[in-house]
C-alpha cells in the first residue's frame, strides 16, 4: 500500500543520519561526538536542531550526555535487550518466569562452548582459568561466585569470536541473578557447578568442541536440577514465614504474658 510520503523535520534528519553512522560501526561506544558547534557546522543547520537531535538521541538510548565531558555514543544493544527481557520476566504469570530463559541458555550455551573449543585465544583461555580460580575461592561468598560465574560463561562466548554473542549472552546473563542465587542457595549448588565448569574449560582448552559441547549440557542439566531443588526449598520457606512464623511469635508472646 503506497501511504504519503512524511515530511521530516530538521533535527529528524539529523538523528537519522547520526543513528547510520552508529549502525554502520563508524561511530563506536565510546566515542565522544563533536561540540555542537562543530556539529552545527557538519551538517548546516543551526545549534539548536543539534540540541534536538541529541536529545532524541539519548531518549533512544544511542548516547549519553554527560555534563562537563561531552556526548557519547554508548552500547545500548545488550542494555536495551536486558530491560526487555526483565520486563517479560516481570508480566510473566507461570509459576517459574526463568524457565524461559533456561530453555535460552539450553539452545545458545552448549554451542556457544563448542565455538569456544573451536577458537579460543590464549588470553581467552587466562580469563577462564581466572574466573574459576574466583569461583573456588568465593564457593561461600554469593555475591563473588556469581560474578565470578558470569565472566566465566560470557568468557566462552568471547572466545567464540563472534562478538554478537557476548552481547546476546550478556543481556540474559543481567536478568538471571535472582535465579542464580537461588542455585547457589542450593546445598552443594555451588560445588556441583564448580566441577561442570572445570569440565566445560579442559574440554575448551583440549580444543576438543564436542566435549565442551557435551560438558555445557551436563552443566545445563546441573542447573535445571538444583533450579527446581530451590525453588521448592524458597516456596517452603515462603510457606513457613507466611503459616507457621507468625504461629510461633504468637506462642512466644502468650508464654510471656504468662511467665
Amino acid at each position: 500500500m503506497i501511504r504519503p510520503v512524511k515530511q521530516q523535520r530538521l533535527y529528524e534528519k539529523v538523528t537519522d543520519q547520526i543513528e547510520e553512522l552508529i549502525a554502520a560501526g563508524e561511530l563506536a561506544a565510546g566515542d565522544r561526538l563533536p561540540n555542537e558547534r562543530t556539529l552545527a557546522e557538519q551538517f548546516g543547520v543551526s545549534r539548536t536542531v543539534i540540541r534536538e537531535a541529541l536529545k532524541a538521541l539519548a531518549v533512544r538510548g544511542l548516547v549519553e550526555v554527560r555534563p562537563g565531558q561531552g556526548t557519547f555514543v554508548v552500547d545500548a544493544t545488550s542494555d536495551s535487550l536486558s530491560r526487555a527481557l526483565q520486563s517479560m520476566l516481570f508480566l510473566d504469570q507461570s509459576d517459574d518466569p526463568h524457565e524461559g530463559l533456561l530453555e535460552v541458555r539450553e539452545i545458545l550455551e552448549p554451542e556457544i562452548a563448542y565455538r569456544a573449543a573451536q577458537r579460543a585465544l590464549p588470553e581467552d583461555l587466562e580469563a577462564l582459568h581466572r574466573a574459576v580460580k574466583d569461583m573456588d575461592a568465593n564457593i561461600k561468598d554469593r555475591a563473588a561466585y556469581i560474578r565470578a560465574d558470569d565472566a566465566f560463561h560470557l568468557g566462552l562466548a568471547v572466545a567464540t569470536q563472534n562478538a554478537y554473542l557476548p552481547r546476546l549472552l550478556e543481556s540474559i546473563v543481567d536478568v538471571l541473578h535472582e535465579h542464580r542465587s537461588r542455585i547457589f542457595d542450593t546445598p552443594g549448588g555451588p560445588a556441583r557447578g564448580q566441577v561442570h565448569h572445570k569440565r566445560i574449560l579442559r574440554a575448551v582448552e583440549d580444543g576438543a568442541p564436542e566435549a565442551a559441547r557435551e560438558a555445557m549440557r551436563g552443566h545445563l542439566a546441573q542447573i535445571r536440577q538444583d533450579s527446581k531443588q530451590g525453588g521448592a526449598a524458597a516456596a517452603s520457606r515462603a510457606e513457613y514465614e507466611r503459616v507457621e512464623a507468625p504461629r510461633t511469635r504468637r506462642q512466644a508472646s502468650a508464654h510471656g504474658m504468662e511467665d
